[in-house]
């Protein structure tokens, strides 16, 4: 009998051991899922975009609250790297552009910039933030939108132009090219949503 009371005690003991990891690991993963839900709150309020998608998405390539207001300052990283490297004139305008943004110098954006001009990101990042950019444009008023698009155009044009030809102006290299052409199709097809009318209901 003690032996069988002794074998049912360590039994509810574990059992009631289990029971507690599963509470803690869910009280976990619920905290965890909150700080999340409050992070992407957080970006969404700095950058306009409210599709919850593309929120998880940043999210996930490692944007925070703090860094993510280098988003339109991707595409211009984009063309930096086009060749494999980014040159001494190309870094001043990426900065410049950054200072023009209020990224204070040594900020946790201004940290993150850093790093990316001292090594490459990912086609990923590139890809999904030139989409984000659309999202964002979308939604803003004709006028601004409009004005948006030509400061990066512009920019970018600056910097695919600044490590070529004669003093470091006028050529424009096949990498750098290809790099315009994908951002000015997502800057049209965000103009192009952008005046489409808003679905009508049926009437039956």
């Amino acid at each position: 009998m003690a032996d069988n009371e002794l074998f049912g005690d360590r039994r509810r003991s574990r059992e009631e051991e289990y029971f507690r990891r599963q509470e803690k690991e869910l009280i976990e993963k619920l905290q965890q899922r909150g700080r999340e839900e409050a992070t992407r709150r957080r970006m969404a309020e700095r950058t306009g975009v409210a599709d919850e998608e593309m929120l998880r998405d940043l999210q996930a390539l490692g944007y925070t609250p703090e860094t993510v207001m280098l988003l339109h300052l991707v595409p211009l990283l984009q063309m930096a790297w086009a060749e494999g490297s980014v040159s001494d004139r190309e870094r001043d305008l990426i900065v410049e552009a950054a200072r023009a943004r209020g990224i204070d110098k040594d900020s946790p954006a201004d940290q993150q910039l850093s790093a990316w001009l001292a090594s490459r990101p990912s086609d990923e990042l590139f890809e999904k933030t030139l989409r984000a950019i659309g999202a964002i444009l979308q939604a803003r008023p004709s006028e601004e939108r409009e004005a948006n698009q030509l400061d990066l155009l512009s920019r970018l044009t600056a910097i695919a132009s600044a490590s070529g030809g004669i003093l470091g102006f006028g050529k424009v290299s096949p990498q750098e090219q290809q790099v315009l052409a994908r951002v000015s199709e997502e800057m049209e097809r965000a103009r192009g949503s952008a005046g489409q009318p808003a679905p009508q209901e049926e009437r039956s």
